[in-house]
């Protein structure tokens, strides 16, 4: 049933190829262990785990090797039973080198799991705790630490737990595949999400292109009083957060504010799944889902693969590059990071491995604004993107902090729509890196 029947989507935002028939119709494989994970600290938003491993150790899998460094931080996990190697640098699918914990896989060694907890009888803070402890992240690509997301201030209250099941990102499949393989597990992930954080309701948000998915979970929840699926259209950036909400409760979220500020809180599918089963089945999140798709890739295919897998790896399972392959993306092709080093390893939050050939890039020669507009017509946020990258580009950045490039939420609509091919997402992203600086110096004067 749809619970907001009149609102259904946002403003602006753009409807790119979908190229989901490359994989949706493919169940989620698991891919065998790799011999060497490579995890690094830095796998969520926040401050880096600290590392309490030691080189030579043996480690259990779901034992923790690095702790959270603070509240919002999120600990570490090791993927595999085996020995850590070492500890140093190394490529990230975020593009830079963090630190990371190398650890050679035993085939012998236990699964360090937790005692099962019936939510139905468990207190806030046993679910917040287990959540904690078990390192959960937002699987729709922010990492933000779930735990946080589900303990609200004390003057806040969270009215709703909302689902986003949109998957808006071209060739993605992975959430879909999760809708339609686990969908109980994602509604009593769903159920024990709202007691954590106090919502009253549960609402799912699909995008009206996943219509079998829509029914499967509508059927579930036909019997729930709290629990709503809300079909959404078909546009992107539909699956960001202030645009769902925006969708289907008709709130905004102030700028610069967080969901909480209207009292709502999203979870990605993933998410949902993670949380079932580290509380009721006691199992620590070892594996990522993630999509390998695109047609610089032999065989596409969705996958469970563990934490700290090499991308190379995971290519490589899945039948290696095409001859025409000329771009890897982590993530989704509209926000992902293209990837420069295949020793870079899956992590938490990794939705997918996008490997593109000259014809899906359709890269063109810049040209001069041509003021069309298009840009503005498109921004879900309602900025002026190109007057945001020409201020960047010009070092003015006091004044394009005026015009809010702080709101921009670098989701590429304006890059996509832009008929002069400027790269506006890249010319704002430097201008708001300079903005930080520059505060960062007024505070030190």
């Amino acid at each position: 049933m749809n619970f907001f029947k009149n609102i259904r989507t946002f403003n602006g935002g753009i409807h790119p190829p979908e190229e989901k028939q490359i994989t949706k119709d493919l169940p989620l494989e698991t891919m065998p262990d790799p011999e060497m994970i490579v995890l690094p600290t830095v796998q969520h938003i926040g401050r880096p785990a600290k590392i309490i491993a030691e080189k030579g150790k043996i480690v259990a899998a779901g034992e923790v090797i690095a702790e959270a460094d603070g509240y919002i931080s999120s600990p570490v996990l090791s993927s595999v039973c085996g020995k850590v190697e070492k500890i140093g640098m190394n490529s990230t699918v975020s593009g830079f080198q963090k630190e990371c914990i190398f650890i050679s896989k035993s085939d012998n060694g236990e699964i360090r799991k937790y005692d099962p907890i019936n939510p139905e009888y468990a207190s806030l803070d046993e679910i917040r705790t287990r959540i904690k402890i078990a390192g959960i992240v937002g699987q729709g690509g922010a990492a933000f630490p779930t735990f946080v997301k589900l303990s609200p201030p004390a003057t806040k209250k969270i009215e709703y737990l909302i689902i986003n099941g949109c998957e808006c990102e071209p060739y993605l499949t992975r959430d879909y595949r999760l809708m339609l393989e686990r969908p109980a597990d994602i509604i009593a992930g769903l159920k024990i999400s709202m007691k954590a954080s106090g919502a009253e309701t549960g609402i799912i948000g699909i995008e009206e292109n996943k219509q079998d998915a829509i029914n499967i979970l509508s059927k579930l929840v036909e019997n729930e009083n709290r629990i709503f699926v809300e079909s959404v259209k078909t546009k992107y950036p539909q699956g960001a957060e202030k645009m769902l909400i925006k969708a289907v409760t008709g709130r905004e979220v102030p700028p610069g504010k967080l969901p909480v500020e209207v009292g709502a809180v999203i979870q990605n599918v993933g998410t949902a799944v993670e949380v079932y089963e580290a509380v009721v089945k006691g199992n620590p999140p070892l594996y990522t889902w993630l999509t390998v798709s695109g047609k610089g890739i032999k065989n596409p295919k969705n996958l469970k693969v563990k934490i700290g897998t090499p991308l190379e790896q995971v290519i490589n399972f899945c039948g290696g590059l095409t001859q025409d392959a000329v771009k890897i993306i982590a993530g989704g092709p509209m926000m992902g990071v293209g990837q420069y080093e295949l020793s870079a390893p899956v992590m938490k939050a990794t939705s997918g491995i996008i490997v593109l050939t000259e014809s899906e890039i359709h890269s063109h020669q810049e040209t001069n604004c041509l003021r069309c507009g298009k840009c503005i017509q498109v921004c879900p946020m309602n900025l002026l993107p190109t007057r945001l990258a020409k201020l960047s580009q010009l070092g003015r950045i006091e004044e394009a902090e005026s015009l809010g490039i702080n709101s921009c939420m670098e989701c590429g609509s304006c890059v996509y729509g832009c008929p002069a091919n400027i790269p506006l997402v890249q010319w704002i992203r430097i201008g708001k890196k300079s903005l930080l600086k520059l505060n960062q110096q007024k505070k030190t004067v």
